[in-house]
């Protein structure tokens, strides 16, 4: 790890203050945990000229119950997420999926936006400085090349954050503040399938809030991730479920994924299973399902087929329990 560079700390306010700033600073970055950022900054990754530091703003800290939803600011930690009693009741998969993110200590200050516009992760791109220059870069950061397929002209850096997945299940929105003012986005339209440009936001623009809609009484979710350690480590493979059951058949089933390719994304195809019982048969092919789904590629020290194979069991798994309980 290298030292960090001098650099310029703004505490603004509101977040039209803090977009105001950054577009005042040609290189500048908003901070909230940092958990992620400062990490790159060490290592060479990220070189800000200016940090916009974000947890002076109130708005951004709230959370309560909204036209039968709920809307979360981006600066709530990933604690209070997990421990929130209406996420824990109507949206329990986030609550989850907050409680999985790395360890308790990061969870204090690692926050909701943070997790969502986390950036890529690849073997080959988050590593010090000198062992990215003896390997002449990659394609994601000063190279010509990716690593993970060499052959080829596209980035395949996995996204890794643990909330998408499971927001992605609900139809949430996100409120973006930019230099050309407010709007709502759906979040699954803030990602694209590129490692290297992963994110749709313009220049500038901030996120304020997570916007979720209200939900039937018989919804129930989950999520569940693999990583080599119990703690700390970024999925390998990450699964939410989102499913109801009536009369003993699936009335909805969404399954969600992320650390298998480079944006976080609903599985296609779960509707077919729909109106018919999630027995042992239905349980095989929807494993079956999201394993043929699941892209993960040579971005970890772990196989790329054993984390397709683990996604998809993490959501049969999941569908299982859930249709159960």
């Amino acid at each position: 790890m290298e030292q960090l560079p001098q650099m310029r700390m703004h505490r603004p306010a509101t977040a039209e203050e803090a977009v105001a700033l950054h577009a005042e600073a040609a290189a500048a970055r908003y901070l909230a945990g940092g958990s992620d950022l400062i990490v790159n900054v060490r290592r060479g990754i990220e070189q800000p000229e200016a940090l916009i530091y974000l947890n002076g703003i109130g708005e951004m800290h709230e959370i309560a119950e909204s036209d039968g939803g709920i809307s979360m600011g981006g600066a709530l930690t990933l604690r209070q997420l997990a421990e929130n009693e209406i996420l824990r009741r109507d949206y329990p998969a986030v609550a989850e999926a907050a409680g999985e993110v790395a360890g308790p200590s990061h969870r204090e200050y690692g926050t909701l936006g943070g997790n969502l516009c986390l950036d890529t992760r690849c073997i080959y791109y988050n590593q010090s400085e000198w062992w990215r220059a003896t390997n002449s870069y990659c394609l994601k950061h000063r190279g010509e090349i990716c690593h993970v397929a060499p052959g080829g002209k596209k980035c395949f850096a996995a996204f890794s954050g643990d909330l998408a997945p499971a927001l992605l299940l609900f139809d949430a929105e996100v409120e973006l503040a930019g230099p050309d003012g407010r709007r709502r986005l759906p979040l699954a339209e803030m990602y694209r399938n590129d490692g290297l440009d992963h994110l749709t936001l313009a220049a500038g623009e901030l996120l304020v809030a997570v916007h979720l809609p209200a939900l039937p009484a018989d919804v129930r979710s989950g999520y569940a991730k693999s990583r080599v350690r119990g703690s700390i480590d970024f999925p390998l493979a990450g699964a939410a479920v989102r499913l109801s059951v009536k009369d003993g058949a699936l009335g909805d089933l969404r399954v969600a994924l992320t650390g298998v390719g480079s944006w976080p994304f609903l599985v296609p195809g779960t509707e077919k299973f729909i109106g018919g019982p999630l027995d042992e048969e239905t349980s095989a092919q929807l494993r079956e399902l999201v394993r043929a789904k699941a892209k993960a590629m040579k971005t970890t020290t772990t196989a790329p087929h054993y984390r397709r194979r683990v996604a998809g069991v993490l959501a049969q798994r999941l569908a299982e329990g859930l249709a159960t309980a």
